[in-house]
């Protein structure tokens, strides 16, 4: 009998020992904070971006996200100027990075010293891009960033833009995987103080075909393609932010 009840509870300790080990299995990359220190640029680029944040006057708008968003200060430069030159806009967009690396910066002083009124934030093709993240998982990751934007700062409305396309064709397997991270994502929006906004059709042609001379890599935006995008969500920067229209 003594024999019978050991080898129960054994078998009961193996498959709560087996449950937990799968449960910590589920725990998805794209939610747990992790830096990119070994890089010399990034390092200094974080830190660059906490000095600049404590000697500006104020942060009105918030940009958020990987390459896409860094590309501002190259490709997009012109077009920043133009459309954020006069909007005291701070750009914590770092070149490949994923929705984990995002949260590392959130949880060592990027969004410290400010009080933005639209937080801009577009972050996941990475995930999926680097190693195919399933769509719930960069989903996950996003809605977490949305937290802790939310969490860091109460007054800072918060504009999730849908991940942009890549690869010419829309039956490409990534721009798929991104298109259902999107439908995911959209429901983060409250419409209050978060808020969902997708433009991608306006960087395709009429049959879905992603051009070179918006991306010409087909997934970072050129010149034209950083016009495409200040136009399309100019309206709704505009009355997110206070702006008379």
């Amino acid at each position: 009998m003594l024999r019978i009840w050991t080898l129960g509870l054994l078998a009961s300790l193996t498959i709560m020992n087996v449950s937990r080990a799968e449960d910590a299995k589920e725990v998805p990359t794209a939610v747990t904070s992790e830096s990119r220190n070994d890089k010399n640029w990034w390092k200094d680029r974080h830190e660059q971006k906490l000095a600049a944040a404590k000697a500006a006057d104020k942060i009105d708008l918030l940009m958020v996200g990987d390459s896409i968003t860094h590309g501002w200060e190259g490709r997009g430069k012109e077009v920043f100027k133009e459309f954020y030159g006069d909007r005291n806009a701070h750009n914590i967009g770092f070149s490949g990075d994923h929705t984990e690396h995002v949260l590392w910066r959130f949880e060592h002083g990027e969004l410290d010293n400010m009080s933005p009124k639209l937080a801009i934030l577009m972050i996941g093709t990475n995930n999926t891009g680097h190693r195919k993240d399933p769509s719930e998982n960069t989903a996950a990751g996003i809605k977490k960033i949305v937290g802790q934007l939310r969490e860091k700062l109460p007054e800072t409305k918060v504009l999730i833009l849908a991940i942009f396309p890549r690869s010419a064709n829309k039956s490409d397997e990534m721009r798929k995987i991104n298109d259902g991270t999107n439908e995911i994502i959209k429901d983060l929006a409250d419409d209050k103080m978060v808020f969902f906004l997708n433009i991608n059709d306006k960087f395709l042609t009429e049959d879905g075909t992603l051009t070179k001379e918006v991306m010409p890599d087909l997934l970072h935006p050129h010149e034209k393609g950083y016009r495409i995008w200040a136009e399309a969500v100019e309206p709704t920067v505009a009355k997110l932010m206070g702006e008379k229209q």
